[in-house]
């Protein structure tokens, strides 16, 4: 008689043990029309999982994160199932659900054309709307090894011929295709409401290029149409905004084979970096940060005290000297720490805020490398905290506060917070580990912040919080980070002198607030689709003349606004002033200051904004005061 306790507490008894479903149902029919599936005991099932026990239950649907990830691994099933009825000879071999959708890869010698991936979803199509049961089974290993063989799909068989004896594998079956997977699934095809087939690529079986090439199918699927349609109108919009494509058109920078995931930064991407740099550091001034630099190239014996040597040996870039061996910083911290080691440091130095715009090299594979996203080379604004364990709560505190205050200059209000704790692979104890993580909790508690908990999601040295910001078009960037570590310092030998005149090690804060520069220039370049605000935009304003007459004073309006600290370009080209105006708009400039016979003469400027807008014609002062009220107004204008 398993008692069934219900997440609002309220609790329903049954006679014999019940499944997910049959729960569902003594609630209501509503309820179990919806349901896809449950969190047993916080273990996620298929709603005909058999509760035998008294447990806890949530019930699954369409609206839970849960039930979107049960409907795209169903997805990938009900595709699979469209292939082989379509290609009786293709071989299903690997379909995972990945963020937004799910793929699956075949080993199919024709190949697949983009005009196969329409017959394929229309297949889909008609499976779902066949609203086939799905099933699930239990077949040993040498069972479903058979099983499998017998049906000539030799993958499968490999797939399980690699998996422990002593475990039981789960088959899932809907109509005439069954497939081996762990689950859950939806009840019925039926449940698959929206789906789209999205894209064709290569894969190596197993993900060893010594292999065999299969070809993947790319998906995505969601809980309705109107989600599939939001989401692909959001892809849409990322594809009008790709930074690189609009780096192109703006004239911001390049990549090249000659330097593959390092970037060229051109004039105009170089301004905005800089004024970036600029306004983080004066941030970092004042906040009591003092700005360092270290070495790009450091012997490999320190990164081997530190612990990186172990960790990330495969992603450093290493050269040699005079029979020594030497890594390209891949990160800043043990750089940071020999810094602090210089001199004796008291308790009352403390806390000591070592900051710098570090560049860092990391051995990406080329296939991961995505414009400013993902390179090779990149720099972070990256600070390192040395202070007491009793300081931490307000370090941590007065962190937060400067991030979200910078977060905003630059147009972000929806931050979110995550608390990731300890790897599987990590240094230190488990109670340095405990005292590290607790830290962080209180800090976030004591903001009276939401977050959510990331299990062992962090760093090898110590637990951390992530900070990511939502853009325009609903896309999340992992951007800021703060970092507990009580194990660096101490590896690398960093000590202060106590109150008590003991020698302690102080306890290290890794913090970022943008992360990598170039990242976040990416990020701002598609949040404001080139059209940044005014403090930012490489070009402020362009001074366009209308004949050759007006060329001298436009010389005149543009260096004005120069010697005023605004960036300011002057167009004097013998091209109509409708192209000029043009040029400008697509390279999104904030203001056009258009310069004929009438505002010559009245010693005046017509102002137009990138929007199109005419604010007709004005003094130069208010043009200036103007500017002046956007640059104040930062990513709020």
């Amino acid at each position: 008689m398993p008692t069934i306790t219900l997440p609002d507490n309220s609790q329903r008894e049954f006679d014999n043990a019940v499944t997910v479903m049959q729960v569902s149902e003594s609630i209501g029919p509503g309820l179990a029309k919806a349901t896809l599936g449950g969190m047993v005991n916080d273990k996620l099932v298929d709603a005909s999982y058999l509760i035998e026990n008294d447990s806890q239950l949530r019930i699954v649907t369409e609206r839970d994160e849960e039930g979107l990830e049960i409907i795209r691994h169903s997805c990938a099933h009900l595709m699979a199932q469209a292939v082989k009825e379509l290609y009786p000879e293709a071989q299903v071999t690997i379909g995972p659900v990945i963020e937004d959708g799910f793929y699956y890869d075949y080993a199919y010698e024709p190949g697949f054309t983009p005009e196969d991936l329409v017959k394929i979803e229309k297949k889909m199509g008609e499976l779902a709307k066949a609203d086939f049961e799905v099933t699930r089974t239990v077949k040993s290993r040498d069972e479903a090894t058979k099983f499998f063989r017998n049906m000539g799909e030799e993958y499968k068989a490999q797939i399980i011929e690699s998996i422990p004896t002593n475990e039981e594998l789960s088959l899932y079956s809907q109509g005439d295709f069954t497939d081996l997977c762990r689950g859950p699934h939806v009840p019925s095809t039926g449940k698959i409401k929206a789906f789209k087939l999205m894209k064709l690529a290569g894969a190596y079986w197993r993900g060893d290029s010594d292999n065999e090439m299969l070809q993947r199918i790319y998906g995505t699927a969601w809980e309705n149409k109107k989600s599939l349609k939001a989401y692909l109108h959001r892809l849409e919009e990322a594809e009008k905004r790709d930074h690189r494509k609009l780096a192109k058109k703006q004239g911001l920078f390049h990549f090249q084979e000659e330097a593959p995931g390092m970037v060229f930064w051109h004039p105009k991407g170089w301004t905005i970096y800089k004024v970036i740099e600029d306004y983080i550091s004066s941030k970092m001034r004042q906040n009591g940060y003092q700005e360092i630099n270290t070495p790009q190239v450091v012997d490999k014996s320190l990164w081997e005290r530190s612990g990186h040597w172990d960790k990330f040996r495969e992603d450093m870039f290493t050269t040699g000297s005079e029979n020594r061996e030497y890594a390209i910083k891949p990160m800043n911290c043990p750089c940071h720490i020999q810094v602090f080691n210089q001199g004796l440091k008291s308790y009352r130095d403390l806390p000591l805020r070592l900051a710098e715009f570090g560049s860092c090299h990391r051995n990406e594979a080329s296939g991961t490398l995505h414009g400013l996203m993902r390179a090779r080379n990149f720099t972070q604004d990256d600070a390192h905290i040395f202070c007491t364990e009793d300081q931490i709560q307000d370090e941590v505190s007065k962190f937060i506060d400067l991030l979200f205050a910078v977060y905003r200059d630059f147009g972000f209000e929806d931050v979110i917070i995550k608390l990731s704790t300890r790897p599987e692979k990590r240094v230190g104890s488990d109670e340095v580990w405990d005292k590290a993580e607790k830290s962080l909790e209180l800090a976030l508690e004591n903001k009276e912040i939401e977050w959510d908990l990331q299990p062992g999601e962090g760093a090898f040295y110590g637990p951390k919080i992530e900070f990511s910001l939502k853009d325009c078009i609903g896309r999340v960037w992992q951007c800021g980070t703060i970092q507990v570590d009580f194990s660096m310092p101490e590896r690398l030998d960093a000590s202060y002198v106590s109150e008590d005149s003991s020698k302690q090690v102080p306890v290290m804060l890794h913090r970022a607030i943008v992360g990598s520069m170039e990242r976040f220039i990416g990020i701002l370049i598609e949040n404001y689709a080139g059209a940044f605000p005014v403090w930012l935009s490489p070009v402020q304003a362009v001074v366009i003349s209308i004949t050759e007459k007006q060329s001298e004073y436009a010389k005149i309006i543009a260096e004005n606004l120069k010697n005023q600290g605004f960036r300011a370009e002057v167009d004097l080209r013998n091209e109509t002033v409708g192209l000029k105006i043009r040029d400008h708009a697509m390279q999104r400039v904030p203001y056009q200051i258009i310069l004929g016979e009438r505002e010559q003469s009245e010693n005046t400027v017509a102002v137009r904004t990138r929007d199109g807008e005419d604010l007709g014609a004005m003094s130069l002062e208010s043009l200036t005061q103007r500017l002046n009220e956007d640059i104040a107004c930062l990513g709020r204008n």
